[in-house]
Order: C-alpha cells, then sequence, then structure tokens
C-alpha cells in the first residue's frame, strides 16, 4: 500500500506517518506482539513517570488502547461512508479519567493485543475504495488509509519516548 500523500491528512498526522517506513501491515501485525512484550518486560516500571504530570507506563499503555479504539471507529465510519463529522479526542482527559493506575499490566498489554487481533480483520478487509474514503475528524479532512498509517506510527512515536524517557528495555 502506498504512503498517503499530504493532501489526504491533516499536517499533525505527519508526526506519526512519517514514522512508518516499511508496510504498514506487516507493522500492524508485529505491535499485536510486540507491544505487550515491551511493556511486560518492563513491569517493575508500571507505575514509573519520568516526570510530574508525565504518564506512567501503564497510563501510557491505556493510552495506546484508547487511541487504538478511536483510529478504528474513525476507519469504520468512514469506509462505510458515513458522512458525520466525529469528534475530537482529547488524550490527556481520557487517562485522567480512566483510572489506568488501578489497572494490572498484563491485563493491558493482553487487552492491546486482542483489541489489535480484532481490528486487523476490519483492517485487512478494506479495499481501495474504502482506503480511499474520506471524512472530518478533529474539525479536519483524513481519509482511512492516513489513519491506518497514524494508528501504526502513533505507536512507534511512544514506543520512542518509552526508549529515550522511559529507559525501557
Amino acid at each position: 500500500m502506498n504512503r498517503p500523500q499530504p493532501n489526504e491528512y491533516p499536517i499533525w498526522g505527519e508526526t506519526y506517518i512519517s514514522k512508518v517506513d516499511r508496510d504498514i501491515f506487516e507493522i500492524l501485525t508485529e505491535q499485536v506482539e510486540s507491544i505487550p512484550t515491551l511493556f511486560l518486560a518492563n513491569a517493575d516500571k508500571a507505575n514509573y513517570a519520568y516526570a510530574e504530570g508525565k504518564w506512567t507506563l501503564k497510563e501510557m499503555l491505556g493510552h495506546i488502547i484508547d487511541a487504538e479504539r478511536v483510529f478504528a471507529y474513525r476507519i469504520t465510519c468512514f469506509a462505510r461512508n458515513d458522512q458525520q463529522h466525529l469528534p475530537g479526542f482529547e488524550e490527556d482527559d481520557y487517562v485522567s479519567n480512566a483510572r489506568f493506575a488501578e489497572r494490572d499490566l498484563e491485563d493491558l498489554a493482553e487487552e492491546f493485543a486482542a483489541l489489535r487481533k480484532a481490528n486487523l480483520y476490519l483492517f485487512k478487509s478494506l479495499n481501495d475504495d474504502e482506503l480511499n474514503r474520506k471524512g472530518i475528524a478533529s474539525g479536519r479532512e483524513i481519509n482511512v488509509k492516513s489513519i491506518l498509517f497514524i494508528a501504526g506510527g502513533h505507536i512507534i512515536h511512544h514506543v520512542s519516548i518509552l526508549k529515550v524517557r522511559y529507559h525501557v528495555v
């Protein structure tokens, strides 16, 4: 699948799309295992945040799960040609209201894997027409293909932060 063109997504999407350096479906599929493995290998840091007001590892994984759900919903709506404008996603509010600190890290890791596995059935079923369909989310036009790339690149982005700021292995 070709990389989305800049006119197919809002400027903020470039942060994530630029991180996708190979087949998006390979990346999305590999993340089913690599993300739970990464977080569980660093379970001793589950409640660690590198600075005041920053997310803990549990909260970061919870955010990744929330974002996965939002991306999958947007993909579903736009692929099905829903013309309604979809709301924004205020990630800090989602995290602060989710109680991820009370959750077990292993449960969060399993939840991400199950969610991504289920979403892959949808993602892989999309044809070219569906991938090119557009919609409005957060007040900006975006197509389905771009959201797929953002979903994969979003996680790559957070893994990079985890390695630099949280010193995960």
